[in-house]
């Protein structure tokens, strides 16, 4: 998908969706659904390989020094945990999903962090944060899943301090042979397979890779990144295109 005019609509759902009245209410009953599973999937899928690119994230955020980090569409909180290494002085993780907070509240207080981390339930599109008031933040595999991916990366970029940043992780399709091959084996055949048989929830996983398809890639997102006015907006592939890296700065 690349941003041609169809990226123009304002009004855009990213990624169709046809079970429920809307993409939010789709993607909150689907993770609700996989949550207690979710973390073993999550890392048996990607061979581990995501913990690797959480880390490269937070790197890229270490010269900001963030005291006030918000991660967005946090899940299970992985990426607001990893983002401890920053030292803020707090950290605010986001999610539509109730299940999935609840498996990440878990997890913060084994490691001894909700004092520094504070989960809560919230809207992307409607961020309850004032203008301006925190130095970074943080997407991991979330930005695909906003129903309207333009007002989501405007309410990123309302919250955001002037010279902050924004790290934000998405799987993508290589293109060169022979992982273009091997991945879409993976992605398009197994992934599926494997989650239906962990979870139980086999539209999580045909979902999966039908909004990785269906997402504005590389250069594409980049654009809207700045047409919603980030002042920067770069990405990175990892592990061969799997992912993409991108940071932006307001």
């Amino acid at each position: 998908m690349n941003s041609d005019k169809s990226n123009k609509n304002p009004q855009q759902i990213v990624t169709p969706y046809g079970k429920a009245d809307s993409k939010k209410q789709e993607v909150t009953e689907m993770f609700d659904s996989i949550a207690p599973r979710y973390d073993l999937l999550n890392h048996a899928l990607s061979l581990g390989i995501d913990i690797l690119w959480r880390r490269k994230a937070v790197r890229l955020l270490r010269p900001y020094a963030p005291k006030r980090i918000v991660d967005m569409a946090t899940g299970t909180a992985d990426f607001a945990i990893e983002a401890c290494k920053l030292n803020p002085d707090a950290i605010i993780g986001i999610d539509i999903s109730p299940q999935m907070l609840e498996v990440g509240r878990e997890k913060v207080r084994r490691k001894a962090l909700d004092q520094l981390i504070t989960l809560q339930e919230g809207d992307s599109e409607a961020i309850e944060l004032p203008n301006d008031s925190v130095d970074a933040i943080t997407v991991g595999f979330g930005v695909r899943n906003f129903e309207n991916l333009r007002l989501g990366l405007s309410e990123l970029r309302r919250i955001l301090r002037p010279g902050g940043a924004v790290a934000i992780l998405e799987p993508s399709y290589p293109t060169r042979f022979p992982m273009k091959q091997l991945f879409y084996l993976h992605f398009r055949v197994l992934t599926p397979l494997i989650g239906r048989l962990i979870s139980g929830d086999n539209a999580a996983y045909t979902y999966l890779p039908d909004s990785v398809r269906a997402f504005p890639n590389g250069k594409a997102f980049t654009d809207i990144c700045e047409e919603v006015g980030f002042s920067k907006a770069v990405y990175k592939p990892l592990t061969f295109g799997i992912c993409s890296l991108y940071l932006l700065e307001k």
